[in-house]
């Protein structure tokens, strides 16, 4: 049940929860949370430590397969991109309602092709068999160019790495079996 004084209990401890305490007392320190201070903080390391643990399992047995990844991308991309055809299609002089209609429609037929029936995403196909979309079938492999959908990310990438990764690695490289390696 709900304690008056505290809110909902946090697992059956009789402790007041952590936000109770930090939001009457801005951290304050106080003898009222002593006892609730020792198990909290103990149990936050302790879990940070098994997350940790965690993925440091993952990422050492990962495996990256980039025609697997590229694969998947691809499947996905038509889906991802008909804003761009609806964009492309509006600056050729479509009427921004009927191409959203034309690809709301075939969006979910095709879906419907991929989830019902296994098959491969045709999305692009249909596109390119109507001919309302016709003004744009030559722009079709330049708005389904993959990179046109990552933003910012590859150079948010690098410039973390470089600056946050690197300096928090460099006092333990000499822990490391093999140089690090980070290609993006």
């Amino acid at each position: 049940g709900i304690n008056a004084e505290y809110g909902p209990p946090s697992h059956d401890s009789p402790l007041p929860p952590p936000s109770h305490t930090a939001a009457n007392q801005w951290f304050e320190r106080t003898l009222d949370d002593s006892a609730n201070r020792r198990i909290v903080l103990a149990e936050a390391f302790l879990t940070a430590d098994v997350l940790l643990n965690t993925v440091q399992n993952i990422i050492e047995g990962m495996v990256v397969y980039p025609r697997v990844i590229k694969k998947r991308i691809l499947e996905e991309l038509p889906f991802m991109a008909t804003e761009n055809v609806l964009m492309a299609m509006v600056k050729q002089g479509g009427d921004r309602q009927e191409c959203h209609e034309k690809l709301r429609v075939m969006s979910q037929e095709a879906g419907r092709q991929v989830k019902e029936f296994g098959k491969s995403n045709d999305m692009i196909e249909r596109i390119q068999a109507d001919p309302y979309f016709a003004p744009i079938h030559s722009l079709l492999t330049d708005i389904l160019n993959p990179s046109k959908f990552t933003g910012r990310a590859p150079q948010q990438v690098v410039k973390f790495v470089e600056q946050e990764v690197k300096p928090a690695i460099a006092n333990y490289s000499e822990h490391f079996v093999a140089p690090p390696q980070l290609n993006v």
